[in-house]
């Protein structure tokens, strides 16, 4: 089975234990995911199944989408409510201050990856490091806040909850210190959830009880879409039965020979519907290239 199903991860599951658990209600080693979520996080997380797993790295909309608790007045080393706390103090931000500081934070700015993240120095994991008691100079990185919303505030708990729709390598938990930074204080993340991510919604996502219960009915192919699906704002290419053959033996085609796309990447369908993979043209849009396959 090929396809993509989109999981709406629970609190206390890293992305690995989502993976493990669908492996073994697929029956297959051949499942990744695009988008790690902390343990803690909930919501859209992309599980690419078989083939699918090709495109763990080329998801075209890399806008993401996160529903986020916070508070001021503490300092933890995770950034997060649930990392030690480092630091307490009596916050006084009030509404008028948070939504000016809020809007100060939209568009491209630099994050310092926390140190406990993923993020790679000189081969080692950060969150490595962190549990060891090291901490390492890390390179800012520029990040993308296309939108930023203060859903509610509470002055006197100075807690509250936002919306923002962000780029790819993100850290919400970061963002939320930068604006208590920026408000002559601390804070933390009390929540996360991604309702958005990779173009699925949470909308369409499935718990992991949902999957083994359609498992369970025999409707497991219900839980899968397409790999296809995740490419649909690219226009599409259908080869006939020799080209299908010469594009699946890695011949370069002529931009000629196919219903030239208006665009540089294309979906690439066989003759008899088969999803072949991605395409693109060269420089002078002559030429078709394979960009990745799928068959």
């Amino acid at each position: 089975m090929d396809g993509i199903v989109v999981v709406n991860k629970p609190e206390g599951f890293t992305s690995f234990d989502v993976c493990k658990k669908l492996r073994g209600v697929f029956g297959t080693r051949k499942i990744g995911h695009a988008g790690t979520l902390d343990p803690m996080a909930t919501g859209v997380l992309p599980v690419l199944i078989g083939k699918a797993t090709k495109a763990s790295d080329i998801l075209p909309d890399d806008k993401k989408t996160y529903l986020a608790g916070f508070k001021f007045g503490i300092k933890t080393t995770t950034e997060d409510i649930w990392g030690e706390v480092i630091k307490r103090e009596k916050s006084c931000v009030l509404m008028p201050q948070l939504l000016v500081k809020a809007k100060e934070f939209k568009g491209e700015i630099l994050q310092t990856p926390p140190m406990y993240s993923a993020v790679q120095i000189n081969g080692k994991r950060l969150y490595e490091l962190a549990r060891k008691g090291i901490e390492v100079e890390r390179p800012k990185r520029k990040v993308t806040i296309y939108s930023i919303e203060i859903l509610d505030f509470d002055e006197s708990a100075q807690s509250g909850t936002l919306r923002a729709v962000c780029s790819r390598g993100t850290y919400i938990r970061t963002l939320i210190s930068d604006i208590a930074v920026s408000l002559s204080t601390v804070g933390v993340m009390t929540s996360l959830c991604r309702e958005r991510s990779g173009g699925f919604s949470l909308e369409k996502a499935l718990t992991l009880d949902e999957i083994q219960k359609l498992k369970e009915d025999g409707k497991l192919n219900e839980a899968v879409i397409p790999p296809d699906s995740a490419f649909y704002c690219y226009e599409s290419i259908a080869l006939d039965q020799k080209l299908t053959r010469l594009y699946k033996n890695g011949v370069v085609l002529r931009a000629s020979q196919v219903k030239k796309p208006s665009t540089e990447t294309a979906r690439v369908y066989g003759f008899d519907g088969e999803f072949l993979g991605l395409c693109r043209l060269n420089e002078s849009r002559d030429k078709v290239y394979q960009f990745k396959n799928f068959y």
